[in-house]
């Protein structure tokens, strides 16, 4: 569970016990003209096939080449998904996936899960009836099997790169067993691949921006003063069950908006406040994130101000997303914006980095951020297919904060967002 859904999930429980919820059936039959008026956008959204898998297989192993990796372990994680389809889970137990960069592939499993792991393998693009299962008992090292896999493919003394996620005590029992190997981080390679979104990819997030758009309208039609998050919430539900996707919002009001990630204070909606909607949904594994920050009623003076320094922040970089760019370039310029309107210097009110990388997690390399957020290149430029967050924001503590938030993708022209921009915190659609 991340931090948002920690917050909107604390804020939920809060709420419901002192407001009662609606009924499934309520929900369905007493819905907004505007909630009443989504249908299922299911049917749009085409999965990843396992030729596009291979594909991606194929890529990772150019990459394992050109900078000399001998394999790549992947654990359960949205980079296993993404090079295997297969959706694991099992907790403390280590299940892997080693792609050498030359020949067949193999599996580490415990003993017991043999058969799930099978019947995932089975249908992706290892499913050729012949997969390298070599299974292991609870009183067994998994490890012992890995280093053992990497002997029989004569990468005993390889470079292995560990994908990212991975727990550190597997990577550490894996660094253990095969103590001639060279255990490294994978991310050059899985981020290396999966940062580069292609035509398929994008089509799923341009359904998921489209999708997340719909439901905020939609429900943003339907408030009035007086809801409380966990009724929203409901509408929210409801909303992004009528489009055929899973999805969430946390839903912040007044002082709390200053918060980038909210606060798990129950809230009221109240007329002239400032309420801010964030978060987004999933499409066949890729996601959206949109963030609307808008009031029910009249705006301040000062309200409308910042919406407009921070709308001039996202313009600017929009802007400056362009091929080649420094990714800290893009966070810069919409820093400058506004520092020089007086919400400065550095972090002081837009107390986060520009936006994220976004894909198949919410949050995935790389970041617009100077130095990258740790970065395993530093010099990192934008290029086209590259997909993140664009979402400044101003958050003055104890009164309010706006943020603006679409995703954009980079194209060869420059950079294009997923969703029709916020005209104004009266007029957010």
């Amino acid at each position: 569970m991340n931090r948002r859904k920690f917050l909107r999930t604390s804020a939920i429980l809060g709420a419901a016990s002192r407001v009662p919820s609606l009924s499934a059936q309520e929900k369905e039959t007493a819905l907004a003209p505007s909630i009443a008026a989504l249908t299922s956008m299911r049917d749009q959204a085409k999965p990843i096939t396992n030729d596009e898998r291979h594909a991606r297989i194929e890529k990772a192993r150019r990459i394992m080449s050109e900078k000399n990796f001998g394999a790549l372990v992947l654990t359960g994680s949205a980079s296993l998904t993404y090079f295997t389809s297969l959706r694991w889970s099992g907790g403390e137990r280590l299940f892997a996936c080693v792609i050498p960069v030359k020949g067949e592939p193999f599996f580490v499993c415990p003993a017991f899960e043999e058969e799930r792991a099978m019947e995932q393998i089975a249908r992706g693009p290892f499913g050729g009836g012949h997969a390298d299962i070599r299974t292991w008992q609870e009183d067994e090292s998994p490890y012992a099997l890995v280093a053992r896999g990497l002997a029989d493919r004569k990468l005993s003394t390889a470079t292995v790169g560990i994908e990212e996620t991975a727990k550190f005590v597997w990577s550490e029992g894996i660094a253990r067993a095969a103590s001639n190997a060279r255990i490294v981080l994978g991310t050059p390679i899985t981020a290396g691949c999966r940062m580069i979104k292609d035509a398929h990819e994008l089509e799923l997030m341009q359904l998921a921006n489209t999708a997340t758009w719909m439901v905020y309208r939609a429900v943003y039609q339907a408030l009035q003063p007086g809801m409380t998050q966990k009724q929203v919430s409901d509408l929210i539900d409801v909303a992004y069950r009528r489009v055929g996707f899973p999805g969430e919002a946390s839903v912040q009001t007044a002082a709390y908006t200053a918060l980038p990630h909210g606060s798990i204070e129950p809230q009221v909606i109240r007329e002239g406040t400032i309420i801010m909607v964030d978060d987004g949904c999933t499409v066949e594994e890729y996601q959206s994130d949109i963030t609307r920050t808008f009031v029910l009623g009249k705006a301040t003076e000062k309200m409308n101000r910042v919406f407009g320094i921070v709308r001039h922040a996202q313009n600017a970089a929009l802007a400056a997303a362009k091929p080649d760019a420094p990714l800290e370039s893009i966070d810069a310029a919409a820093r400058k914006v506004i520092t020089d309107a007086g919400y400065g210097p550095g972090f002081k009110f837009f107390t986060h980095r520009l936006g994220h990388g976004i894909g198949m997690e919410g949050h995935e390399w790389p970041y617009l951020v100077k130095n990258n957020m740790f970065g395993w290149i530093r010099d990192l430029r934008a290029q086209p297919g590259m997909t993140f967050s664009n979402e400044p924001g101003i958050y003055i503590r104890g009164e309010f904060g706006v943020r603006l938030e679409d995703d954009m993708v980079i194209t060869a022209d420059g950079a294009k967002l997923f969703t029709p921009q916020s005209e104004s915190l009266e007029k957010p659609f």
